[in-house]
C-alpha cells in the first residue's frame, strides 16, 4: 500500500491539522526550571526530520527514496553495514516515542512519519534470512529488533493508531514475531545477542534483553494473542537465577559462577536491575521493595553510567558498563515506578528527569554513543522515560505453580559467562 494512502487512512481516523514544534532554544522556564513540555515538542520535530533511508543505492533505481527508518548505530556491523536488527529496533523505539506523546492526531507530520515507519516494520521486521528464525555465528542482534518491533506494534494497537486496512497485517506480524521469539529462545529460557559458536553448546540468557522480551510477551498475552505462556515462565526463571544477594543481576545468567565483582557489582548492574525487577514484579516474583531498591541503586550509582556515556569502547573496567546502557537504564527505571506506591512515584520521576536534563546536548537532543545517528535513539528513550508513568505496563500476573514439563528446559549447571561486547 502506498505510504500516502496509509497516511490518509490514519489521518481520517484521528483527525488532521498540522502543528509545528517549537524551536529548541534554551528550553528553561523563567525560574530556571527545565521546560520539559517545550523540549519534548522540539524533540518530536527533530525525530521526524531525522527519519532516513538505508536502502542500498543499487536497489533504488529511479524510484523516489522514502524516508522510513531510524537505525540505531553501535560498533557492531554485518558486512560493514548497520545490521537489520539495529535498523528495525531503532525504528521501533523512535516510533513508540512518537505515539506515546499526546497530540498525534493534530500533527500530520508526526502521523506521516509514524506511518512510514510502520511500513518499514511490516516489511523488514522478519525479512529472511537476517531477521528470520535462527541465530548466526556468535553474535546476532535480530531478536533485539523483534522485541522492540513487537512492543511498538502492540502499543499502536492499544492506542488505536493502526489504520483499518493495516490491522490485519499488524495482527499477523505480531503473531509471527511471537512465534519467532519462541523459536529463537535459548534452551533453558530467555534470549541473548551473544551465544557460543559451537553447535549445541549451551548459552546463558541476557537479563538486559530478556526482561524487555518478557514484558512485550506479557503485553501480547494481555491483548489476547495465543501462545505457550511457558516461554514467559522460563525467561522469568533465568532472571531469578541471575539475581544476586546484593540485588544486582548478572550480565549473563550463570548462577554456578557468581563473583559479585565487575559486571556483577551493584555499580556494574545498576542499569539492568530495574528492568529485571519490573518483569519479575509483573509475574508476582518480586515485591515493591525489590523494585524500589533497584531504582535507588540506579540513582545512587548513576555516576558510573555517566562516566561511560558517549565514550569509546564497550565493556571497560572497573564495572564493564557499556555506553548503550545509559538511556536503557533511565527508561526502565522510569517504567519501574509504576510498581511503587503512588506517593513515591513523582518524586523519583523528578530525580530521573533531572539526570536526563543534565545530559541534554547543546542541540536539544540526547545521545549515549559517539555516533551522531544514535541521537534519535537516545532522544526517543528520553521521551519514553518522560512518558513512562502514563504508558501502562502489562497486567500483573498471579504467581502459579508450574507443572514439571512446563519448565523442562533447565538452565545448565556449569557454563562460562558470555563475553558478548559489541553493541
Amino acid at each position: 500500500m502506498p505510504n500516502s494512502m496509509m497516511i490518509f487512512i490514519l489521518i481520517s481516523v484521528l483527525g488532521a491539522p498540522s502543528t509545528k514544534a517549537l524551536p529548541v532554544g534554551e528550553m528553561a522556564l523563567p525560574d530556571g526550571e527545565p521546560d520539559w513540555s517545550q523540549a519534548i515538542e522540539a524533540s518530536l520535530s527533530t525525530l521526524v526530520s531525522h527519519q532516513e533511508s538505508m536502502e542500498p543505492a543499487e536497489s533504488r533505481g529511479k524510484k523516489q527514496v522514502e524516508l522510513r527508518e531510524w537505525p540505531y548505530e553501535g560498533v557492531y556491523r554485518e558486512g560493514g553495514q548497520i545490521p537489520p536488527g539495529y535498523r528495525v529496533g531503532g525504528t521501533a523505539i523512535v516510533m513508540r516515542s512518537l505515539i506515546e506523546v499526546p497530540g498525534l492526531k493534530k500533527d500530520s507530520q508526526r502521523v506521516g512519519s509514524v506511518m512510514r515507519g510502520l511500513s518499514f516494520l511490516l516489511q523488514e521486521s522478519l525479512r529472511a534470512p537476517r531477521m528470520g528464525s535462527g541465530f548466526s555465528g556468535g553474535y546476532d542482534v535480530r531478536d533485539w529488533g523483534h522485541i522492540e518491533s513487537l512492543e511498538t506494534i502492540l502499543r499502536m494497537q492499544e492506542l488505536k493508531v493502526v489504520p483499518g486496512k493495516l490491522k490485519k497485517p499488524c495482527h499477523e506480524l505480531v503473531e509471527k514475531l511471537i512465534s519467532t521469539l519462541i523459536e529463537n529462545e535459548i534452551p533453558g529460557g530467555g534470549w541473548n545477542y551473544s551465544r557460543r559458536r559451537r553447535a549445541g553448546a549451551s548459552s546463558p540468557a541476557s537479563p538486559f534483553m530478556t526482561a524487555p522480551a518478557v514484558m512485550a510477551l506479557m503485553r501480547a498475552r494481555d491483548r489476547g494473542y495465543k501462545f505457550d505462556l511457558a516461554v514467559i515462565d522460563r525467561a522469568l526463571d533465568t532472571l531469578e537465577a541471575a539475581r544476586l544477594e546484593s540485588g544486582a543481576f548478572q550480565y549473563s545468567t550463570n548462577p554456578a559462577r557468581v563473583t559479585g565483582e565487575g559486571f556483577e557489582a551493584v555499580q556494574g548492574a545498576c542499569a539492568r536491575m530495574a528492568a529485571s525487577e519490573t518483569a519479575l514484579w509483573l509475574a508476582g516474583r518480586a515485591d515493591a521493595k525489590r523494585v524500589r531498591s533497584a531504582v535507588d541503586a540506579f540513582l545512587e550509582h548513576w555516576e558510573w553510567l555517566e562516566k561511560r556515556r558517549a565514550q569509546t569502547g564497550t565493556h571497560n573496567p572497573p564495572y564493564y558498563i557499556a555506553p548503550y546502557y545509559f538511556f536503557y537504564a533511565h527508561t526502565h527505571a522510569a517504567r519501574a515506578l509504576q510498581a511503587l506506591p503512588q506517593e513515591d512515584r513523582e518524586p523519583l520521576r523528578q530525580r530521573i528527569l533531572a539526570r536526563l536534563w543534565q545530559v541534554r546536548g547543546e542541540d536539544g537532543s540526547w545521545n549515549d554513543r559517539v555516533f551522531p545517528r544514535s541521537s534519535s535513539y537516545g532522544t526517543a528513550m528520553t521521551i519514553l522515560a518522560f512518558r513512562a508513568l502514563e504508558s501502562p505496563l502489562p497486567k500483573v500476573m498471579k504467581p502459579k505453580i508450574l507443572k514439571p514439563e512446563q519448565t523442562s528446559k533447565e538452565i545448565p549447571a556449569e557454563r562460562k559467562p558470555s563475553s558478548g561486547t559489541a553493541l
